[in-house]
């Protein structure tokens, strides 16, 4: 039945606004009609049935008791009982249906999983925020025209997530999730709100759902995957040659290498990244001129990293260790001299 309303309202409906507008405009609209129709009717059998000062006689009129004769056998109640009847029948089965089309919009598995999907959670009065490729901002962005899923749940207690002018609310509960979604038309700013009482700092667990047009989001997202790496000395000197560096995802099979001929005076910029997380990042020598350089990061938004090359250590280990040699050979050049002294004597 889900699947009937959502086919039947679908082309008419795309929006959550668009939903719940019609559900009150309908009910506006049908509202004042009947209002009108009632006060009408009133306002007539009043003038009707006014006061002339022409009372008929006594014997007209019926005593204690008695039912009155010469009615119509109540059609017009009847009539009246039917047709609202099915009014308020209809609205109830229309109503229901667009609001199963707001619980699920019948677009398939498919059309949901190529959708944007956030991960929204509730925790300490505040909302945080997660794309499903791993990028965490501070405020809610999403593109204008597109439907966006979100997953909410919540850290500590129980919250309710609101937009409320996108007709959004879901509650966030720890450890389980509630599944919406909302499509804006407009570009645009929207406040998110909290609507489950929560704590002393209840009314301060707001934030901003920023709808960008479509092309600018593309291009927001794109700077939200770009990393940057620059590697200096101990001199604070960019690093141009003599390295090799490996960059791997922690959690998928994502691996690149990079040559000191890619990078641009010792800087390179990488924004063809498809995916957040955690990553490892390897810095060798390709000369043995430095130890190797192991890091790890977290990407939730654009990454800028600056990496220390400490080019002379290698460079002091290996003198120390011609020092050691050239002592021991000294050393081993006075023992041959005593012991040749003492074979003369």
């Amino acid at each position: 039945m889900n699947t009937i309303f959502s086919a039947l309202i679908a082309p008419m409906q795309q929006t959550r606004v668009d939903v719940f507008e019609e559900i009150f405009l309908v009910f506006l609209g049908l509202g004042t009609l009947v209002g009108i129709v009632v006060v009408s009717y009133t306002l007539y059998n009043a003038y009707k049935y006014r006061d002339t000062g022409d009372a008929g006689d006594d014997e007209d009129l019926p005593s204690v008791g008695e039912l009155p004769t010469g009615g119509k056998g109540g059609k017009k109640l009847f009539l009246s009982f039917g047709i609202s009847a099915v009014i308020v029948i209809s609205l109830v089965i229309w109503t229901y249906g667009m609001l199963l089309y707001v619980e699920d919009p019948g677009d398939g598995d498919t059309a949901q999983e190529e959708a944007l999907e956030v991960e929204v959670t509730g925790d300490s009065f505040a909302w945080f925020f997660e794309y499903d490729n791993g990028i965490e901002p501070s405020n809610l962005r999403v593109p204008a025209g597109e439907r966006v899923w979100l997953q909410v749940t919540s850290g500590d207690v129980w919250h309710t997530f609101g937009i409320p002018d996108q007709r959004v609310k879901a509650d966030a509960i720890p450890g389980e999730y509630d599944e919406t979604w909302f499509e804006a038309d407009e570009p645009g700013q929207y406040d998110i709100k909290c609507y489950e009482l929560c704590g002393e700092y209840h009314t301060q667990m707001t934030g901003t759902v920023e709808v960008m047009e479509p092309e600018e989001f593309d291009q927001w997202m794109d700077d939200q995957l770009t990393m940057t790496f620059t590697l200096e000395d101990e001199n604070e000197e960019r690093v141009t040659e003599g390295y090799e560096m490996t960059l791997e995802h922690q959690e998928t099979d994502f691996e690149r290498s990079y040559t000191a001929d890619d990078f641009e005076n010792g800087s390179i910029e990488i924004n063809d990244i498809e995916q957040g997380g955690e990553y490892n990042v390897t810095i060798t020598p390709t000369n043995d001129q430095f130890e190797p350089v192991e890091e790890e990061f977290d990407m939730t938004g654009p990454v800028d990293e600056t990496y220390t090359i400490e080019t002379g250590a290698a460079e002091d280990e290996g003198n120390e260790s011609d020092g050691s040699d050239g002592n021991e050979s000294d050393s081993e050049t006075e023992s041959e001299s005593e012991s040749g002294d003492g074979g003369e004597n």
